[in-house]
């Protein structure tokens, strides 16, 4: 039975989004494909009539994750109160975020892996950097200390690396306590880390 252009549409969005949240999870080759499209209600052989090879679904997944991500990000300078760039921080750096990792932060996940893989992948992670950073001069210049461009860098450089490390070890206190650490390091305070994920 044909499959109209809009069902078929419709299959490759779930495929997409199952992908984003799998390969975050598991990494890009912890899972299948019949997993893959098991997690999107689909069959294996479905797959090639959608997409040319996994690693062209890591692309489009990974571009959906960051593209989505940044949006995210930027809704949160648009309604983060008074200092957008401690609200981007402290949501950022939560244990929340930490503990989501199918649906938080791609960098952490994917980076180190995404690093060995194809150009086309590569250009796509360094495509989201890109993103973060600008939200990011976005924040500080709207923030109440208002924040050098190059400090940018900076901040997402240390989030990236905090919630990476604050994942790499089973001690809680550990865990928080580099969190808290780059929270106050960032915005050189005494702010928790316990708000919402982004």
């Amino acid at each position: 039975m044909r499959v109209s252009r809009a069902q078929a549409e419709e299959n490759r969005r779930k495929v997409i989004e199952a992908a984003g949240r799998l390969f975050r999870e598991h990494g890009f080759d912890g899972i299948g494909l019949n997993d893959l499209m098991g997690a999107a209600g689909l069959t294996q052989g479905g797959f090639y009539k959608q997409f040319r090879s996994k690693d062209d679904l890591a692309v489009e997944a990974c571009n959906r994750v960051l593209t989505d991500s940044a949006e995210g990000l930027s809704d949160m300078v648009d309604n983060g109160g008074d200092d957008p760039l401690a609200t981007v921080i402290t949501r950022y750096l939560s244990r929340p975020h930490r503990d989501q990792i199918g649906t938080g932060c791609i960098f952490p996940s994917l980076g180190a892996d995404a690093a060995r893989r194809n150009p086309d992948l590569i250009r796509s992670f360094e495509a989201g950097i890109r993103s973060y950073i600008a939200v990011l001069d976005r924040a500080g210049q709207a923030s109440p200390t208002r924040r050098p461009q190059t400090e940018s860098v900076v901040m997402l450089s240390t989030m990236v690396g905090a919630l990476l490390l604050s994942r790499l070890v089973e001690d809680e206190v550990l865990s928080g306590r580099i969190l808290d650490a780059a929270v106050n390091s960032l915005l050189g305070c005494d702010s928790g880390a316990d708000a919402e994920a982004p």
